[in-house]
């Protein structure tokens, strides 16, 4: 019996470990499978902008009358020739409409659905009214230097290439970068590494780009941004990371809802993967399909292998050294979350919140789990406030 509780131990260590740290490493040792655009190096020159491709921007925005301004001012600096700009509004109920009538002089279009069905219901409607040969998704909450669309269009010139992602800058409050800051930092490092294997499985969903062609299917009840990586996928073309196009984003003013975003960001992956089974199919697509389950599936399941590992850690804390050292870390871990959990000061400390934000995000993906398993689903969303 100890034996059997020892192997349980090992695979436990390895289902913690795997989705983040062995398969960056897996994937470090792939070789890259493409090159792509090093980043610009200055304004593209005038005979390049003229056989640019046309892009429409769709801004996605529901009840944002206290940001839909400054977005579209934003937007209105966005250096590009052939520039269509469209606001899918999910049937907002403030002055959010009335705002954006009033930039209509300045050419940017409101497209209204009739009924709030969510996100991609929106984006759906704006893409049968976009024109553009390239279209651009972006969040109210998302700032864009002005250089952007032009960077983020560079990268077509590869033609397998079908869509392409900005990389999130997260900026604190207080200007620092740490906790959710060094987390996003690791998500993008690891982008990069799908980018030159694979392909992305998940793109940035607040500022991100695609051919035109790629949005026949639009999946109204999956996120856009795996949506769209499955798209390419079928269709034989890959999504990729831009290092060069940033997008900047706040954290959540109100703490309580940051964990609401995170509980509907999972919920809707694992819809996502429930409409779409057929992605894990390595013999149909190949290494896109471990790169899901790997950064997908087993990020999802670690949080049961950590209170797995804690339980067997119990059972074998008598049965050898290794056992015992790893209880001990464990119970130190957990104390120092608790402790940052309970006392603000304590969670200020810069290198308590990074693994206080880990706890944070495996406890939202057990309980996302939970809800999902009971049936609960979301579409409808409301912004993050930031």
């Amino acid at each position: 019996m100890i034996r059997m509780w020892k192997v349980v131990f090992w695979v436990a260590v390895f289902g913690s470990l795997y989705s983040y740290f062995i398969y960056p490493l897996v994937l470090m040792a792939l070789p890259a499978k493409r090159e792509l655009p090093r980043p610009s190096a200055g304004p593209v020159a005038a005979d390049t902008q003229t056989a640019s491709p046309s892009v429409s921007l769709i801004i996605t925005a529901h009840n944002e009358a206290g940001r839909i301004r400054q977005k579209l001012e934003n937007t209105l600096e966005l250096v590009y020739p052939t520039l269509e700009i469209i606001v899918a509004s999910d049937c907002s109920v403030d002055e959010t409409d009335d705002i954006v009538r009033e930039y209509q002089s300045k050419g940017i279009l409101l497209s209204r659905t009739d009924e709030r069905l969510g996100k991609e219901n929106a984006q759906k409607d704006a893409i049968a009214m976009a024109t553009g040969d390239i279209i651009v998704f972006s969040d109210v909450a998302t700032s864009i230097p002005p250089d952007a669309i032009t960077a983020l269009v560079r990268y077509f010139d590869n033609p397998t290439v079908g869509a392409i992602s900005s990389e999130d800058v997260f900026v604190s409050r207080d200007g620092g970068v740490v906790g959710e800051g060094a987390y996003v930092k690791y998500e993008m490092w690891l982008r990069k590494l799908e980018s030159l294997r694979g392909g992305l499985v998940g793109l940035s969903g607040s500022f991100f780009a695609v051919r035109h062609v790629l949005c026949r299917r639009w999946d109204i009840h999956a996120p856009s941004d795996f949506n769209t990586a499955l798209n390419c996928a079928l269709d034989g073309y890959v999504a990729v990371s831009a290092p060069d196009v940033l997008g900047h984003y706040h954290d959540v003013a109100a703490p309580g809802k940051e964990y609401q975003r995170k509980l509907r960001t999972v919920i809707r992956g694992w819809t996502a993967l429930a409409r779409h089974p057929e992605v894990l199919n390595p013999a149909r697509f190949g290494l896109f399909a471990w790169q899901v389950f790997s950064h997908k599936l087993m990020r999802w399941a670690v949080p049961w292998f950590l209170l797995i590992l804690f339980v067997v850690s119990v059972m074998l804390a008598g049965s050898g050294w290794v056992y015992s050292l790893a209880l001990v870390l464990q119970i130190v871990f957990y104390g120092v979350v608790l402790a940052a959990h309970l006392s603000p000061a304590v969670r200020a400390k810069g290198y308590i919140r990074i693994p206080y934000f880990f706890v944070q995000v495996n406890y939202a993906i057990a309980h996302a789990t939970l809800q999902f398993v009971g049936g609960r689903r979301m579409t409808v969303w409301s912004p993050s406030q930031r």
